[in-house]
């Protein structure tokens, strides 16, 4: 073959290769898609969700039990100006413990601020384990070691947040810029002043971030704390599931569903300033 015609077959041969990983691409495309499928159907069958007569027998109960909390009774609101106040409190409490000791963990599980790599294992491993561990969990455990009342509660949103929140805290800090923290390297400053001058001007506004939303989470979470002993307004939306005055919990949801959006609100202007 001459050197004109290898000339001519070799964008030929350059299309034919990008065709033929384009529908090696698809092809892997349409596997991964048809596996997540499958897997949601499994899914949907374990859990019943596909079992159209039951779901069908349950209509009429649920419609029942939505027409039992109409009208919505806010005779007693007076009552729960005290439990929403201490379910505010535990929230922020919590976020701030979680913060306290996030902080720490995050720049230990950090692969550019750990002194050493066992203890970038271990602080992962403490994160990991305290994210595994629902806060509902905890908030029994608690409840059972320190008794009733807003500790526990307190204790249980800050211990399970601290797996969440280090974590992300430690992802911003392994995305810092390196060239700051090499600057304060070169100059011989001290682990402590690389953090506080290399480090924490590049990731302050993302952990302001995660705070302001782990505190959104930590407000609705804590309304379940309230469930198990924790103190706060679940306890008296616990109290009216079981006297089965389905009007009062219409009436208790309702003001849990305003309170939760003016702290979206108060946390999304936190954000703004912090930008």
């Amino acid at each position: 073959m001459t050197d004109a015609a290898l000339k001519d077959a070799e964008p030929s041969r350059r299309i034919e290769a990008l065709l033929a990983t384009e529908r090696t691409a698809r092809r892997r495309t349409l596997l991964i898609g048809a596996a997540v499928l499958a897997v949601l159907i499994l899914c949907f069958w374990l859990t019943e969700l596909l079992n159209g007569p039951r779901l069908a027998e349950g209509l009429p109960a649920i419609a029942t039990l939505f027409a039992e909390m109409l009208p919505p009774d806010f005779s007693r609101w007076q009552r729960w100006l005290k439990p929403m106040a201490d379910t505010l409190a535990m929230s922020v409490a919590g976020t701030a413990l979680a913060i306290a000791l996030s902080l720490p963990l995050a720049f230990l599980a950090a692969r550019n601020t750990t002194p050493s790599t066992p203890l970038y294992h271990v602080a992962r491993t403490v994160l990991n384990a305290l994210r595994a561990i629902p806060e509902l969990i905890l908030g029994i455990v608690f409840v059972a070691a320190v008794g009733f009342g807003m500790l526990p509660g307190v204790l249980a949103l800050g211990l399970h947040s601290v797996g969440m929140v280090g974590k992300f805290f430690a992802e911003y800090i392994e995305h810092a810029h390196p060239a700051p923290i090499e600057a304060a390297r070169a100059t011989g400053a001290a682990p402590f002043q690389v953090v506080t001058h290399g480090v924490l001007p590049q990731v302050v506004p993302q952990f302001a971030d995660v705070a302001m939303y782990r505190w959104e989470y930590n407000f609705r979470a804590s309304t379940v704390m309230g469930m198990v002993g924790a103190g706060g307004i679940g306890t008296e939306l616990m109290g009216s599931l079981r006297l089965m005055d389905y009007r009062q919990v219409a009436a208790l949801l309702l003001v849990i569903l305003v309170t939760v959006t003016v702290v979206d609100w108060l946390s999304g202007l936190l954000r703004q300033r912090f930008k």
